[in-house]
This record gives structure tokens, sequence and C-alpha cells, in this order.
């Protein structure tokens, strides 16, 4: 008799190519599906042209326009078409701007139940809601995937969260997952993914179910995963496309490394408060502060359901006049439906601003908030500086908490705000409107497509092999969370993500702004640069270039007391050698502009041995441990992965 299995192991291990399903072990997985997004996406199909692939060999690849959408200047124009020829050239659909955020037109449009889907943004793992095993990378990787490589990852522990009782009115799934965060938190997730299960599954829509696995990426872990049921059914259905569904559940007696149970009940209204996904408080606790901006979209909460539910709170009110409102809805496909049903009347006549279906705000490239603003918003991040605005206050919170802070001018539980309303009922609709004219198809024959290349695109940079000694210099120390956009800004820095050579003088912009100039100058002076950071380095997006363009100025090792998944793997993509700190003093002891020398490195990689660090000054040795698998040795030995696979 087989062992029962949850449904990580049931999707992981029907897609296993290499490697043996063990928690703890390297294996490689065939993916079904790759997204990208423009941010990423540049970078990503650069690398899939230096691989020499001449047709993506995936179910489905989908290139989406949804981050920079703000045209200040040829660069993001020039990259869209960039993507737009490379799409049809090489058999990927290209969804153009305006039509939405990836991740919404992805769960609407191709999603399916028992896929694996790999995207270039960390929020891929919002197809959790609809029962994929979907993961955030790097571009490179899913570059590889697109073309027919495995991608590989550490098979998991799985933690399961059991979901009793039901949601009471007022209180969301936004709230769920606010509540996971802070049981979990925000680091030393590595290698999990959670599985949703219990009899309040049925209670979630799909909708729902994907904020939650949305942002479950903040916890760290690799991806998160609800069953497929009848809901799922029913949701595809609606889309048209019920032909592509399966009904995904646990086997009764299925094993996990760890149960959480949540009373959905017992919930109350939660925010994430500055600046950190996982700094949680509830409502009660903060009524009162007063509010200047509201935001309501992203891709955790601008669903069909999101928007409307909006629209019902705001309709026949206005908002309070310290307070600047602005609503996106997630794709063209809701924002469509809702200004033929006139739910987007009731918002424009609330005296909200309609903002475009994009992740802008999100990101930080528009309606950044004035100086010390507090700013409620719907979306996942509230690192420092994301918003646009470094002395921002930003609050993560659910539509209905921020539709009660946008009316009453402060922030406060939306349960006492509405106490004489009665909470809003939004079905799922039984039939969306589908129009997907928007969603280019890729030529038959691409040899005869010519891709455009603007100015702004470069040829993704090389590494060198890594040196045998290491002759370096601490360029830089950072403390603890430190994010990727603490590493390389979004919001109008994105335009330069296909020119690494402009780009990289933005890296830890806001943390050191002389660190470019000085890790440059170091790297033409035959000098290693190495990052010294805290615990959990790289939280946050996926974008590699917060690797891509520290290698280009020379960085040859980043020593930490911890590092995230993506961030990690990105590391060894461009051949950094991620390292750890075999005693937390040292991390303590060491200070920027000391000078560090590393003998025997190549060797000691191969033997999967320690690193020793020779502080020249006083002669302390620092200990460094380097745990790689065969493949990532060979990776950061020969530079980076596109120099590993040439060489072979």
């Amino acid at each position: 008799m087989s062992t029962p299995k949850n449904i990580v192991q049931k999707i992981l291990d029907a897609h296993i190519v290499t490697g043996t399903p063990e928690a703890g072990n390297a294996v490689g997985i065939r993916i079904d599906q790759t997204l990208t997004q423009d941010a990423t996406g540049t970078m990503a199909c650069l690398q899939f042209e230096a691989l020499g692939f001449n047709r993506v060999k995936t179910e489905v690849s989908v290139s989406y326009v949804d981050h920079n959408t703000i045209q200040e200047g040829f660069e993001n124009a020039d990259d869209h078409k960039y993507l737009e020829t490379v799409a049809a050239k090489y058999g990927i659909l290209f969804s153009k701007p305006g039509n939405g955020i990836c991740h919404q037109v992805h769960l609407e449009r191709f999603g399916k139940p028992g896929k694996t889907l790999l995207g270039s943004d960390s929020h891929t793992p919002t197809g959790g809601g609809i029962g994929m095993i979907a993961i955030g990378a790097g571009g490179l990787d899913v570059a590889v995937a697109m073309g027919g490589g495995p991608f590989y990852l550490t098979y998991p522990k799985v933690i399961k969260v059991e979901l009793t009782g039901r949601l009471r009115p007022w209180v969301s799934a936004k709230d769920v997952i606010l509540a996971l965060l802070e049981i979990l938190g925000t680091k030393g997730n590595t290698n999990v993914m959670i599985e949703y299960g219990g009899e309040a599954v049925e209670t979630l829509s799909v909708p729902e179910r994907s904020t939650i696995t949305n942002m479950g990426a903040e916890l760290g872990v690799t991806t998160s995963v609800f069953p497929s049921d009848e809901k799922t059914r029913l949701f595809l259905k609606a889309q048209g496309r019920e032909e592509g569904y399966c009904e995904i559940s646990a086997d009764e007696g299925a094993a996990y490394d760890r149960v959480i149970t949540i009373d959905l009940s017992a919930l109350e209204t939660r925010a994430a408060c500055p600046h950190s996904p996982g700094n949680v408080k509830k409502l009660s606790e903060l009524a009162g502060t007063k509010v200047d901006q509201v935001l309501i979209g992203s891709c955790t909460n601008a669903s069909y359901r999101d928007i409307m539910l909006t629209a019902a709170l705001l309709k026949n009110k206005k908002i309070s006049p310290s307070v600047s409102l602005g609503v996106a809805c997630g794709s063209r496909q809701v924002l469509e439906m809702v200004s033929r049903n006139g739910a987007l009347a009731d918002i424009i006549a609330s005296g909200a601003r309609i903002l475009e279906s994009a992740c802008g705000f999100c990101i930080g490239n528009s309606v950044a908030p004035r100086t010390d603003a507090v700013s409620i918003r719907t979306s996942n991040r509230n690192f420092f500086g994301r918003s646009g605005t470094s002395s921002a206050q930003v609050y993560l919170a659910s539509p209905e908490a921020a539709a009660a802070a946008a009316l009453s001018g402060e922030i406060c539980d939306p349960a006492e705000y509405f106490k004489n309303d009665e909470y809003p009922q939004i079905e799922t609709p039984s039939s969306f409107l589908i129009d997907d004219s928007m969603i280019l198809k890729p030529a038959s024959n691409g040899s005869k497509i010519e891709i455009f290349r603007g100015p702004n695109i470069g040829d993704p940079p090389s590494n060198t092999a890594c040196p045998d000694t290491i002759n370096g210099e601490v360029s830089i120390k950072v403390g603890d969370k430190i994010t990727t956009d603490h590493i390389m800004p979004a919001g109008s820095r994105l335009k330069y993500r296909s020119n690494i050579e402009k780009y990289s003088e933005f890296v830890f912009e806001r943390e050191d702004p002389q660190f470019a100039k000085r890790a440059f100058s170091n790297k033409n002076r035959d000098i290693h640069n190495i990052i010294v950071a805290g615990d959990s380095y790289g939280q946050g997006s996926s974008r590699e270039h917060a690797a891509i363009c520290p290698m280009f100025l020379g960085v040859k090792m980043v020593a930490a007391i911890s590092m995230e998944r993506i961030h990690r793997a990105n590391l060894v993509n461009f051949g950094i050698i991620p390292a750890f700190f075999e005693d937390k003093a040292d991390y303590a002891s060491i200070e920027c502009g000391d000078s560090l020398a590393i003998s025997n490195v190549r060797e000691c990689i191969e033997k999967g041995e320690a690193l020793t660090a020779v502080r020249k000054s006083d002669g302390k040795n620092i200990r460094l441990n380097v745990e790689l698998t065969e493949r990532e040795k060979e990776m950061v030995l020969a530079g980076g992965l596109l120099n590993s696979i040439k060489s072979r």
C-alpha cells in the first residue's frame, strides 16, 4: 500500500526529473508554465537568447507588461517592444500594457490545478490559490525553464495550515495571511511550502485563496497551495476554462512537518505596520491614527470580488477631505466588468482616483505619498522607501479596512465604522467577461520576426571565473532583513533594468549612496568586493538585478548570518559566493572597509569545506561556511550559470 501524500508531494513528485523526493534533498522539476513581467522579464529574455534556445518548450509561457507602464522617456516603451518581438519570435504569449497585473491575469486566463508555474516575480505563488505549485525565481532560472530545462530547488518541508470556522463579516482573507505572518514571521522559513486545508477551505473563493497564497511570499516560504475543489471548478467554468479542472486534495493520513490551526471565526481585523509585512497589529491597537492616503489594488487585492466589495462600501458616500484614495483593478477583465455594471461609477462618485490596471503604486513608480504621510494600502509589501517616499509610513490592510480609512480619515475597525451597514455579499459571477484580444499570440514561424532592440538594451553581463584567492574588502556592511528593494531600488530606477551599467549606479542607493563608486573603484584596482549582511538577507522581490548589478561592480562574495531562498539562488546563478558566518560574533566584529584575504577558495568550494577569511589589520581568522550542491559548485566556480552552460 502506497504512503499517503499531501498536495505538495502529489504535484512535486509528478514533476520530478532528477533527485530523490525527501525533505532537504536537491531536486529538479519539470515546469509546465512560466510567466515573466517587464521589470524582470527583459533580462530573462536576453538570457533566453544568450542560452541559444530557438523556441519555448513549456505548455504555456506568457510575457506580461505590468510594472513599468509609466513611460517617461523612451526606455520603457522600447523595452516593451523588445519583449513583444521576442515573444512573437520564440513562441511566447504577450500580454500588452493595460491588460492587467501578471498574477491576476494568469489566474484568470491560464492557471490550472496540478500544474507547475515558474515566474520571474516573487508573488508567482498567487497561482497556489487555484491548486498550482507556483514558484517565484530569478529571470535566469525562468529562461532555462522556458527552454525546457528543469528548475532546481530543495525538496521542502510542508507546513499544513488547518482552517476552521468561518470568517465573520468585515474580517477578510487578508487578515488570514496577516495572522499567519504573526505566527511564522518573515524569516527562517526557507525550503518550506505551506499547504492549506480544513473545513473552512470550502468557505473561501478562489480570489480569497489567492490573496492568501500571494502574500505568503512575505513568509519567505517557497510557495503556498490550496486544494482544487468545487470552488475551483466553478471559477474555471466562469472563465470558460472548465476543461483545465482536476480535483486535488491531500490523502487521508498524509504527514506534515508541522500543523498550525487558525480559527477563522475568532480572527480580528489586522494591519501590517511600517516597515515590514511581519510587523502585524490588530486594527483596534491602531485606531485613531490619521490617514493621508489610501490605495486599493495590487496583485493581492484587486480581484473582481475586491473591487465590487470596495464599490459597495463606497456607494453613496464621500471619502474624507483629508484623504487621497486611488483604486486600481487587477485586470482589464475586472475593470471592464465593473465599468459595465455601474460599480466603477460608484467608486468614482466617492471621490476616488481610478488608476491603471498595473503594479503602479505597489512598486513605487507612481502615486508616491507626501512627506511623512500615513498610507493604507491593500498591497503586500511596505518596505522602507518602497512607496517612493522614504519618510512615509505604509500600512497593509484589507479592502474593508482601507475603505473605512478612506471614508473616516483614520485607521479604524471596519466592523465599527460600518456597524449600521450590512456586509456586502459578493458572489463569484457565473460567467466572467472574456476578451483576450490584448494577449498577442506568437508567430507560427518565428524565423521571420526581427527583434526590436532600442539603445537601452544591452547584452547580459558575464562574470569571471571564481578566483582561487580573494583579495577582498568589505565594501558595505548592512543589518538584518535587507530586502532586494534596499539592494536595487525599484520605482523610477526600473527603466534601466536592461542597461546593467547604468542600473548598477544605484546599488544600495538608500543604504550608502557612495557604494557603487567605491565598489567600482575597488574592481578597477583588482580588489574583490565583499558584502557583509545580518539575518534574512535578500528578502522580498525576486529581482535578480540585486545579484547582477553587484556582480557587475565586482562583488565576489556575500557573507551573511542567513539568506532568503530566491536571492541566494540568484547569487549562485551569477557566480557570487553565498557564505555564512560560522560564529555570529564575527559578523558583529567586522567593519566596512576591513581587508580580508581568503586562500584556497576553489579547493574549499570543491571539497565542501569552510573558507577562512584573514583580516589583514589584526590577523583574525573568520570562518565562513559555503553549502552548495554539486550543480551549484560548478556554477560558482565557473562564474555563474551562463558560463557553466557554455563550458559544457
